[in-house]
């Protein structure tokens, strides 16, 4: 049975001051491609907070540079007010890699109990144990797990300090959706009481769902910052669709503020500049139109507008 959750009450450590991530003029290069290029960001504490971008935008070295796997070439990195490395030693963040590598010829007890032994202020193991719902593959060994299963062990492994920052990166992966489901409420449950966290994923519609905040990233700079709302309203085109009535294509396109029309199966698709002028044309040109929609823009329409086209590198 899928629950991923808990009701106990975990006894935290008094908040660390200062905001939980201050990246300033933040630069780091590989030989000659500039994987971040002077970011910028503060994320206060309690955010829940998705990162975006396209394959190379830079988000896995942002990531690395915020735990202190890589120094960065210019700019500063800090977590709690701390160097990223002092603020992982004091057990106040908690990383999820999507590739992060596990104890091969292990049992998931095992690697949980050596992994628990090595923080000063864990959580109890039970607690782990229950919010990662590890219980029914509790004696497998690693290299046996599934996809979800090994991210479900990560996922505990990043719980395992009593964090006050988690750091997620591509969490879902590998799951289905019941267990994606059954993830995010126990995400919803362990940071209640004002943890921040902060995930990448290619699955907008989590982004849209879970986080309270998005930030856009595209060849290492930050190109959107907002709420997903915020993000959505970028892109001011709408959508209108109608069932197909037999009205010409190139009639329709000729309709006031549309940008393009097309058929997609027995529907028609109207892509307007301003949804309210297209629908009185509409309805005075083409009478018989009947079951239109008026879609907004959705976080992908957005995601795709901004990143689309980005400048290349002089």
């Amino acid at each position: 049975m899928v629950h991923l959750t808990s009701s106990i009450a975990t006894s935290l450590r008094p908040s660390p001051a200062g905001a939980a991530i201050e990246l300033t003029g933040l630069r780091k290069s590989f030989g000659l491609v500039r994987a971040v290029d002077g970011l910028d960001l503060s994320i206060a504490p309690g955010e829940i907070v998705a990162v975006l971008g396209p394959n190379g935008a830079g988000k896995s070295t942002t990531t690395e540079l915020i735990t202190g796997l890589v120094q960065p070439d210019a700019g500063s990195a800090q977590v709690f007010g701390l160097p990223p490395r002092t603020a992982i030693e004091r057990g106040l963040v908690g990383v999820m890699l999507q590739a992060g590598a596990l104890l091969h010829e292990a049992t998931v007890r095992d690697v949980l109990r050596l992994m628990h032994g090595l923080h000063a202020h864990p959580l109890p193991l039970e607690e782990v144990i229950e919010r990662a719902d590890l219980r029914s593959f509790w004696k497998t060994r690693t290299e046996k797990l599934s996809g979800g299963q090994a991210q479900r062990l990560r996922y505990a492994l990043a719980l395992m300090s009593d964090p006050q920052l988690l750091i997620l990166d591509e969490p879902t992966v590998g799951m289905d959706v019941e267990i994606r489901r059954a993830f995010w409420a126990s995400m919803r449950d362990f940071i209640a009481d004002g943890r921040t966290v902060v995930f990448a994923t290619h699955y907008l519609d989590e982004a849209d769902a879970e986080a309270d905040r998005i930030v856009v990233l595209a060849r290492g700079r930050v190109i959107a910052d907002g709420t997903p709302a915020a993000i959505k309203t970028r892109v001011a085109d709408r959508t209108i669709t109608l069932a197909d009535h037999g009205a010409s294509l190139a009639d329709l396109a000729a309709l006031p503020a549309v940008i393009s029309a097309e058929r997609a199966g027995s529907r028609l698709l109207l892509r307007t500049t301003d949804s309210d002028t297209t629908l009185r044309g509409l309805i005075s040109e083409h009478p018989a139109a009947a079951e239109i929609e008026v879609v907004s823009a959705s976080l992908e329409d957005a995601f795709l507008t901004l990143t689309h086209d980005q400048p290349e590198e002089l």
